[in-house]
């Protein structure tokens, strides 16, 4: 699946920008996964190594990780980068829906 069909593979999608050997990156990847187990079936989470997916992370003006953007309807509607709360990404993820 290529990106333009991922971000609209259900009405809203969850795009986490990250790297492996990003710190941040690896304490948000729990949160990620919980958050992918909460609202699977309503929500599709797309995880992209910006190593592996250099010029998707240029077009999409990636400077930092962890990257998170929020579509809906394959438009971005949010986008915050770093490590953040899990309720606090959870609770704007639910704001969409």
């Amino acid at each position: 699946m290529n990106y333009t069909d991922a971000i609209k593979s259900t009405p809203v999608v969850l795009v986490e920008f990250f790297a492996t050997w990003c710190g941040h990156c690896r304490a948000m990847a729990p949160v990620v996964q919980q958050i992918k187990e909460l609202l699977a079936g309503q929500v599709d989470v797309y995880q992209l190594d910006i190593d592996q997916n250099a010029h998707l992370a240029d077009v999409e003006k990636i400077t930092g990780t962890p990257t998170f953007i929020i579509y809906r309807d394959g438009k971005p509607v949010w986008r915050e980068s770093g490590e953040m709360d899990g309720q606090f990404l959870l609770d704007k993820i639910q704001s969409f829906m």
